[in-house]
């Protein structure tokens, strides 16, 4: 074995890599403080393993991305623990970097020629909160598919540039396949690439600068300790911790999977993460024309003054007693936001009707997570559609089909969706008269479910008719 490491270091320099990242000193001595970047760089590397195995299956594309998320949670060896690590991964990056971003802050160790430190920092915090944004949507289930359409709708908002904005991440003025797309690619391939590149920046300029230390001088003058092996080992144990959580977490919790994502529900009350939930919120106290100051002007500026903090704050003392402003804002802000998911939640349970809808919605998700996987299947009604066209009243019946929005609640040839049933067959269960009284006086359990009457003439409620009779 000595001879085999001496053959690597002769040819790598595996030793002097070893040296320079094992023998760093640490003024002031290991402190559990510190733990925070390791800790966070090992919750994103799970987070790469498990993204890799969940896209074996995964297919991005509105019409397949539930479906094989289904099948990975349902039918997948350890697929559900897999997409449960994965899910909860994600808060835990969130966590971890506020912690390291409130520490940094707190001990001022983005003094001292440490500015482009500090920003590089800032994105990759940025580019976390992209990360779990474009990952929410690639369920395609009802609760990813409308909060995705909240936070894209704010894009919207921007001035000047706002719609191409928002066409521009969807990939056209709705959401479908190309938004999928779009925020797979984001989510696999730009935001990882961009995350491993600033990790790289951002460690090489922390050990161009060095450890900063303990706040207090006298503490920092007492001893210096290198890295090895004490700093390690709380590293290590501070990760380890983490995973072994997440994975009893992920274990006795397993992430929950809705119903495949219906446009066409409008009942369904979207609510995001947790850690937008402060950002949902104070979406809700801007409407009209002050939306782009709550949305758009406020976060900048408070964007500005985070990112720049080391250009405004240029006294070297690093004493969080001594620098009220700077830590007392930075509190202010954290409490703001905790305010703001409280009060979001509090409304919720307030209002009797949006809390029997979220209520009804959890239930919802629980039941679809509990129910076998169902295989997608080319349905046979789209080759007895396409066979129908070739009657003139079918194909103008379907043409009638369309128009009226029938296949947004029904599918695209009668197969049905989460949001409405299924009309293969229905002409077995209706005569052909019955059908066209019931479309135009619909019962109340269909009036229930959302359909509403019909209004067109006889003669195209004829041929309309035919074309649901030919589904069977």
């Amino acid at each position: 074995m000595s001879r085999l490491v001496d053959w690597l270091d002769r040819r790598t320099g595996l030793q002097h890599l070893l040296r320079e990242a094992l023998g760093e000193a640490i003024p002031g001595g290991a402190r559990l403080a510190y733990v925070f970047g390791s800790g966070l760089l090992l919750v994103f590397l799970s987070q790469v393993i498990t993204g890799v195995f969940l896209a074996l299956y995964y297919v991005p594309s509105a019409d397949h991305a539930h479906v094989t998320v289904a099948y990975m949670v349902k039918e997948v060896a350890s697929g559900s623990f897999l997409r449960s690590l994965h899910a909860y991964g994600s808060s835990a990056m969130i966590i971890v970097v506020l912690l390291h971003v409130a520490q940094t802050l707190i001990y001022g160790s983005y003094k001292g020629a440490r500015e482009i430190l500090w920003m590089a920092g800032c994105v990759l915090f940025a580019l976390v909160l992209g990360m779990a944004f474009t990952g929410y949507l690639l369920p395609w289930d009802q609760k990813a598919y409308f909060a995705t359409a909240v936070g894209t709708n704010i894009l919207g908002e921007v001035p000047l540039i706002g719609e191409w904005l928002q066409r521009l991440v969807r990939g056209g003025a709705d959401m479908g396949t190309l938004t999928v797309s779009r925020f797979f690619v984001a989510h696999v391939f730009l935001i990882p690439g961009a995350i491993f590149a600033f990790v790289g920046l951002h460690v090489f300029l922390f050990r161009k600068a060095g450890p900063a230390g303990p706040p207090s001088v006298e503490a920092g003058r007492q001893r210096t300790e290198l890295f090895y092996p004490r700093q390690l080992l709380m590293d290590v144990g501070f990760a380890v911790t983490i995973m072994v959580c997440l994975g009893a977490i992920a274990w006795m919790w397993p992430a929950e999977l809705g119903p495949e994502a219906n446009p066409a529900d409008t009942r369904f009350l979207p609510r995001p993460e947790w850690y937008y939930v402060p950002v949902f919120q104070w979406l809700k106290y801007w409407k009209g024309s002050s939306a782009v100051v709550g949305i758009v002007i406020i976060p900048a500026i408070v964007a500005v003054f985070f990112v720049g903090l080391p250009f405004f704050d240029r006294s070297p003392e690093r004493a969080p007693s001594k620098r009220p402003v700077t830590v007392g804002a930075f509190v202010a802000v954290l409490l703001s936001l905790a305010l703001l998911g409280v009060l979001s939640v509090v409304e919720d349970r307030r209002d009797p009707a949006i809390a029997e809808q979220l209520a009804a919605q959890r239930e919802v998700d629980r039941q679809f997570t509990a129910e076998p996987f169902e295989p997608e299947e080319s349905p046979a009604s789209l080759k007895t559609a396409k066979a129908a066209l070739a009657d003139p009243a079918t194909a103008r019946g379907k043409a009638i089909y369309e128009a009226q929005s029938c296949d947004a609640c029904h599918g695209d040839a009668g197969q049905g969706t989460p949001g409405a049933s299924a009309l293969i067959g229905l002409a077995a269960k209706y005569p052909a008269d019955e059908l066209q009284r019931v479309l135009k006086i619909p019962t109340q359990e269909m009036t229930d479910g959302g359909m509403m009457p019909v209004d067109i003439s006889d003669d195209d409620l004829r041929v309309l008719v035919a074309y649901v009779n030919a589904l069977r």
